[in-house]
């Protein structure tokens, strides 16, 4: 038996409970996200460099 120290580090294996379905639709928001120009960004009151980030995420990370 082990204990997991951080949600960060649970696999897409490790968490069936959040959904393939789920999981596309945050791949799909990233994606609409890095898309936005930065006016859109200024407007969410995100940086560049912040939207990068958060698109460059993989897709089983899905915390906070």
């Amino acid at each position: 038996m082990f204990a997991l120290t951080s949600t960060r580090s649970l696999s897409l294996h490790t968490r069936p409970s959040i959904s393939l379905m789920t999981r596309l639709d945050v791949m799909r928001s990233r994606r609409a996200l890095a898309a936005l120009d930065d006016a859109a960004l200024m407007d969410l009151g995100l940086t560049r460099a912040q939207a990068d980030r958060e698109a460059r995420r993989p897709i089983w990370d899905m915390t906070a």
